[in-house]
């Protein structure tokens, strides 16, 4: 059954386009396009290819699953990985040649275990905590980690071919965090490459700092959000300024059209109430389909070419429209986002109305709605 009355229609030209685009804001590096989250809602295989048709030449998986997905679909391009606690399957990450990440010393001494349990050296990128407080190890104990990696390296267990760590604040244009972050790294590099690390990239910038900060971008960038067309910085750098273009378009069928008089409470808790004479048009899209329950009576809703609100509670498969005379029925199309060329919202419209970010809003589109393919490679 490959019916469903929403759809998420994924331009797949856009996503190359967008890569190209990224290529440009940083043509002394090589691009990884990352694809986590099944590529930002996207769809992971799908869009990898298409930012490898970009001109991107590696792939970010967060996640182990992820990565070996992208292998099983016959993608050959290097990927890298860095998500996993102790006990995971790196050995069959490292059958699959796929580049993992080191964050902490226990998952180096399991990246180690597994290369010798499969009798091939693991690829490693040791990640450095610049500043984030997240993943990664603080400089001195970063040290004495690259110090076992460099060791093992000698013993043909391990090949340190990467290092690596992420900007807390490469959004907020100018943050002096930012080279701050940027110094520490470069120790780090220099540290590892002192020591004798075989470094084939160092990588450091993501989204905002490949379009805004060329100084951080060494020679592997890492955009996430950008390669799908939408701005981690859209107020100073909205995606249009940037030459980025919204990858996805969010639509459904109309299902229940009909009049209503004065004074009709709508919806759960009756949170929105019709002052007038009026038309409601109910959406078959709700929050197990990724709709933001908090965008009750905020979201944005483009039909008949008009834009509307929500009108009250955004329900687990439903939400309704206060249409007014708008000429609309059942089966008309609405449109929730897309890349605005036509009047219609866009993932940062619904962003802002619900106080969140483009990120959330694209990738928690739900996997019961379908995305459904244009352009080269669909």
């Amino acid at each position: 059954m490959n019916y469903y009355p929403g759809r998420a229609i994924v331009d797949l030209d856009a996503i190359r386009d967008n890569v190209i685009r990224l290529r440009e804001c940083a043509p002394t590096a090589q691009v990884m396009a990352v694809v986590k989250g099944d590529a930002y809602g996207h769809g992971l295989v799908p869009a990898a290819r298409a930012a490898l048709r970009g001109g991107a030449t590696w792939l970010g998986a967060a996640q182990v699953p992820e990565a070996l997905a992208l292998r099983a679909a016959g993608i050959t391009a290097p990927v890298l990985t860095w998500l996993y606690g102790p006990g995971a399957p790196l050995a069959q990450v490292i059958e699959a040649d796929i580049d993992i990440s080191a964050p902490a010393p226990w998952a180096l001494a399991e990246i180690a275990d597994a290369a010798r349990a499969t009798g091939r050296a693991a690829r490693v990128h040791l990640k450095v905590d610049t500043g984030l407080a997240r993943g990664g190890s603080f400089l001195e104990d970063w040290t004495a980690m690259l110090h076992d990696a460099v060791r093992w390296q000698a013993d043909g267990v391990v090949t340190v071919v990467g290092v690596w760590s992420h900007l807390a604040r490469a959004d907020e244009v100018d943050h002096p965090s930012v080279l701050d972050q940027f110094d520490v790294f470069a120790e780090a590099v220099r540290r590892a490459e002192a020591a004798g690390a075989a470094l084939e990239v160092r990588h450091l910038a993501n989204s905002a700092a490949t379009i805004s900060v060329p100084q951080v971008h060494y020679d592997l960038v890492r955009p996430g959000i950008a390669v799908y067309g939408l701005s981690p910085m859209p107020v100073t750098h909205p995606s249009a300024e940037v030459g980025l273009v919204p990858a996805m378009r969010l639509e459904a069928d109309l299902h229940v059209v009909k009049d209503a008089g004065p004074g009709q409470g709508v919806s759960y808790g009756h949170t929105y109430t019709t002052s007038y004479p009026t038309t409601l048009a109910t959406v078959p899209l709700g929050y197990a389909d990724g709709i933001p329950r908090r965008a009750s009576n905020v979201g944005p809703v483009q039909v008949a070419g008009h834009q509307v609100r929500i009108a009250g509670r955004v329900c687990m498969d439903q939400f309704v429209l206060d249409v007014r005379d708008l000429p609309v029925s059942a089966g008309d199309t609405a449109v929730l986002f897309g890349n605005g060329s036509a009047g219609e919202p866009t993932a940062q419209d619904w962003a802002d109305a619900v106080g969140g970010i483009s990120y959330e809003i694209v990738t928690q589109i739900g996997p019961r709605v379908p995305r459904i393919y244009r352009g080269e490679g669909a």
